[in-house]
């Protein structure tokens, strides 16, 4: 029987632009083919050899209606041949991506498939659950409801019980915001971003429009007095506030999974391969606490102790969700979100995942490391964890 063992062979993703900011002209589809072809020139792949493109994205109405992931790849310019489908695993739905084409590949399905995700937060409207207050939206039914006795709550007052759960302050949520900042903007100036980077025009119809070349959602000069000051948003008593949560963002991302026979019979080169590809569910009311239960199971899964993962990637959904984490895991503070995170990087749902693995990825080989692991809470309850091995 031939072993087969899935790869991470090219990985990329355009900055992370503000809500309204600077890539907010870019129609949803665009700005994931331009993600797409880049991938394709920077690994010199032939795109005729794709057998899927899995696209996550989590508002799919609109501009991001109709498997955006098949209009991405005619968009891009591939083969007619090369098929799409899109994928909904709320914020983690660009690393579901990720497992679905790592495990296409073991599964002998796939040789080669691209995993990406995409949002537009400015273009796509933003569902009444995101709004401070508004009730849930027509996709909870009367069953579910009833089930929970009125418990179920959107994500921002789902925050709030974490904060109180895990024993949160205030104060500790702002200085890990403040450190998501520092890092990320450290991370920027020394270049670490640089090479996964697809840079942008500000324009897409003006070749001579800025170009975006780093996330714009990173402050390099935080008032924190400012930051203390900000009203709660989700409880008059509560902890959670605009400083301390993700942001509205828009991005995209892309990675390229392969057979690693494949790869070497045709000159890619294997860059990581992975260790475990977990998902877990659990209480839907307090919503963040899956991303325990799925490291669990992907610890469990590849043999692995907390002490033999050299990097952490927690998706900063709220800031106290990798405290969160941390906590419990008893993760080390230079281990963790070590270029910051979504809170100052921007969180376009369905591409964070992608994203945060590109990252993930360039990081191992940067500084030498050799074993990631990334995990994300998402609505409802649900999470997925995955663990790479530096090759």
């Amino acid at each position: 029987m031939t072993v087969r063992e899935a790869v991470i062979v090219g990985a990329v993703r355009t900055p992370v632009g503000r809500r309204g900011g600077a890539l907010s002209a870019w129609h949803p589809v665009d700005l994931l083919g331009q993600t797409l072809r880049a991938l394709v020139e920077r690994t010199g792949i032939d795109p005729a050899q794709i057998d899927d493109v899995i696209t996550g994205c989590v508002l799919q109405q609109e501009q991001q209606a109709g498997n955006i992931g098949r209009h991405a790849v005619l968009a891009a310019g591939f083969p007619e041949s090369v098929p799409a489908v899109t994928v909904d695993r709320q914020c983690g739905s660009g690393q579901q991506a990720v497992s679905f084409a790592a495990q296409g590949v073991l599964a002998g399905s796939y040789d080669l498939a691209i995993a990406c995700g995409v949002e537009s937060m400015s273009q796509v409207p933003m569902p009444a659950a995101m709004v401070p207050g508004a009730p849930l939206g027509p996709h909870y039914s009367p069953r579910e409801l009833a089930r929970y006795g009125g418990a179920l709550v959107a994500q921002g007052p789902s925050s709030e019980l974490m904060n109180e759960k895990f024993d949160l302050s205030r104060a500790a949520l702002d200085a890990f915001s403040a450190r998501s900042h520092g890092r990320a903007l450290a991370a920027t100036r020394a270049g670490k971003f640089r090479e996964q980077l697809v840079p942008m025009r500000v324009n897409p119809d003006d070749a001579a429009s800025t170009l975006v070349e780093s996330d714009e959602g990173i402050r390099e000069h935080l008032d924190r007095d400012k930051m203390a000051s900000l009203k709660t948003v989700f409880a008059a008593d509560g902890r959670t506030t605009a400083a301390n949560s993700s942001q509205l963002s828009d991005g995209a991302a892309a990675l390229l999974i392969a057979d690693r026979a494949f790869a070497e019979r045709h000159g890619l080169t294997p860059r990581a391969r992975f260790r475990a590809l977990s998902v877990a569910g659990a209480d839907p009311v307090i919503q963040f606490t899956a991303v325990l239960d799925a490291t669990r199971k992907a610890l469990e899964f590849s043999g692995l102790g907390v002490d033999d993962i050299d990097l952490f990637e927690v998706n900063e959904a709220f800031a106290g969700v990798p405290m969160m984490f941390a906590q419990e895991f008893g993760v080390p503070d230079d281990k963790l979100n070590v270029n910051g995170g979504s809170v100052a990087i921007g969180h376009p749902l369905g591409s964070t995942g992608a994203r945060m693995l590109t990252d993930l990825l360039c990081e191992l080989e940067r500084s030498g490391a050799s074993v990631g692991l990334q995990s994300i809470c998402e609505a409802n309850g649900t999470a997925n964890t995955t663990i790479i091995e530096r090759i």
